[in-house]
């Protein structure tokens, strides 16, 4: 049980005193980054899904004007 409040402590120390948190204006632009970056990949995304879409309703309506 000792080594395990021996790690909790030096974690503690660790975080405290030797980690460099960012600044908050580095947070807000890395937040406003990935923001954008979502949004343009849920675009594509959403534009490929439509484009595979249609191109499986129009294979299947050919398949089934055929064989009819």
């Amino acid at each position: 049980m000792s080594s395990f409040i021996d790690f909790l402590k030096g974690s503690y120390n660790e975080f405290r005193h030797k980690v460099e948190w960012p600044k908050w204006a580095d947070l807000q632009s890395s937040t406003i980054v990935v923001t954008i970056a979502t949004v343009i990949l849920s675009l594509f995304t959403f534009g490929v899904d439509e484009l595979f879409s249609k191109a499986i309703s129009n294979i299947i309506g050919m398949l089934i004007n055929v064989f009819n």
